[in-house]
């Protein structure tokens, strides 16, 4: 009797010597088991284990295809205008570690007793209860900062989040100061209220202060939205001096910050903006970073003068939060299931990064050890636009640096690289792929 292993070998020995190669269609999974006369079960466990190894992927309603690989795997890769069959996402960042389904599962029992299960179904509002805000508390302390429970508000996620706490501090054709690289959803919401984003300068150190003074003289600022920790897409995280100095600005205006710190726990020895200036910050944070992708719960940490405000937002666009997202939260808190995840996502994530450093090893790319992503200038001879193409004809993902910037500002010459997403053996894969095109130019592009 053949075991599925060895059977799995004798396919992927095909694969390396070239005699199947990427693009190819393996034969439906019946007919596979009929050639090598085994049965349909074991023909599945093959194609399951071909796709483990990353050799395979399969697209609903197509069958199953070998998948392009890089130079140095033994196996011919298709030209950069020859359309790849699977895609590797490098563009939206869902961080998962191996053991997250079974810690979370083990918080989750005590949930499925009807009891419990009726308690955590009914609805609740922005606030949650107190319970749930404690628990939050916990989840959210980053370096000395604990924040005050009773300031937790809940959102459904964290883009719900953000969406209401723009809605509260800006009012329609308002002006919301933002770094002059951002996250593209604040773009989107700004587009639907009506908001102009005023584009403010970044060094080496993040945000410039003295530049959140300049733009709000010449005409007034509601707010600043800023990412002082592990930015996105820069990776950047602000030194204490550059902190203090965005407080000092921030007190002297009277103006509020609304600090995205969705990332920030993978540097959580690091106290958050709202620990120098809690009376004039909103902090923003979620879970589904932290935890799962699926587990939406989002969190705003606001000052007592902004509560109202924010919860009504949070109302009025039906953002707030399920309480079972409450309830579930609460006990990953108190099980230590949290703590634990963090810890994997913050390894997990320093993992990745030494993939995209040696994969990206001799180009300008700028990171850092905590980050899921990475900032990479793209080398003279490429446009961004031009490059993203060209890895999207090899089914790569990334995103070019316009989708961060603001208004009519001059896009850089870069993409973001997500590293969260793939399996670690087909982000080196995808990485080694895409240094292949940067050492490569446009004009080498084959039609054949």
């Amino acid at each position: 009797m053949k075991d599925y292993q060895s059977v799995a070998d004798v396919v992927a020995g095909a694969i390396q010597s070239g005699s199947l190669r990427p693009g190819d269609r393996l034969p439906p999974q019946r007919e596979f088991a009929r050639r090598h006369g085994i049965a349909n079960s074991t023909a599945t466990r093959v194609y399951q284990e071909l796709a483990r190894r990353g050799l395979t992927v399969g697209e609903v309603g197509r069958g199953t295809f070998v998948r392009a690989t890089h130079a140095g795997s033994g196996v011919s890769a298709p030209a950069l205008t020859e359309p790849a069959v699977g895609r590797i996402d490098l563009e939206l960042n869902y961080p998962t570690t191996p053991e997250q389904s079974t810690l979370l599962s083990a918080g989750l029992r005590g949930l499925l007793s009807p009891d419990a299960l009726g308690h955590a179904l009914r609805p609740v509002g922005a606030s949650g209860v107190p319970a749930a805000q404690e628990s939050a508390a916990g989840i959210l302390v980053r370096g000395d900062w604990h924040p005050d429970p009773a300031r937790i508000l809940f959102a459904g996620n964290g883009r719900q989040a953000i969406s209401a706490v723009i809605t509260a501090l800006v009012p329609p054709g308002g002006r919301l100061g933002v770094e002059e690289l951002t996250y593209p959803f604040v773009k989107a919401v700004a587009a639907r209220l009506g908001i102009t984003l005023v584009p403010l300068p970044m060094d080496d150190h993040g945000l410039v202060p003295e530049a959140v003074a300049e733009a709000h003289a010449m005409s007034p600022l509601h707010a600043v939205y800023v990412q002082p920790r592990l930015h996105n897409p820069l990776s950047l995280t602000m030194p204490q001096q550059r902190v203090e100095q965005l407080t000092e600005v921030l007190l002297r205006l009277d103006l509020f910050a609304i600090e995205d710190a969705i990332w920030a726990f993978l540097r959580d020895e690091l106290p958050p903006l709202a620990a120098y200036a809690p009376e004039r910050t909103v902090l923003i944070d979620s879970l589904s970073k932290r935890l799962a992708p699926g587990l939406t719960l989002g969190f705003a940490v606001a000052p007592a003068t902004v509560t109202s405000a924010i919860t009504a937002a949070l109302r009025s666009g039906g953002w707030t939060p399920m309480r079972f997202a409450l309830e579930a939260a609460h006990r990953w808190q108190q099980d230590g299931t949290v703590r634990k995840l963090v810890a994997a996502k913050q390894r997990e994530a320093a993992a990745r990064q030494e993939i995209a450093a040696r994969q990206l090893a001799g180009f300008t790319v700028r990171s850092h050890p905590c980050s899921y992503h990475c900032w990479w200038q793209l080398p003279r001879q490429w446009r961004a636009d031009t490059f993203v193409a060209a890895a999207a004809r090899h089914g790569i993902g990334v995103v070019p640096a316009a989708a961060f910037t603001v208004g009519d500002s001059h896009a850089p010459n870069a993409v973001r690289v997500g590293l969260a997403t793939p399996r670690p053996d087909i982000l080196s894969q995808a990485l080694g792929t895409l240094a292949e095109l940067g050492r490569s130019a446009p004009e080498d592009l084959v039609t054949d």
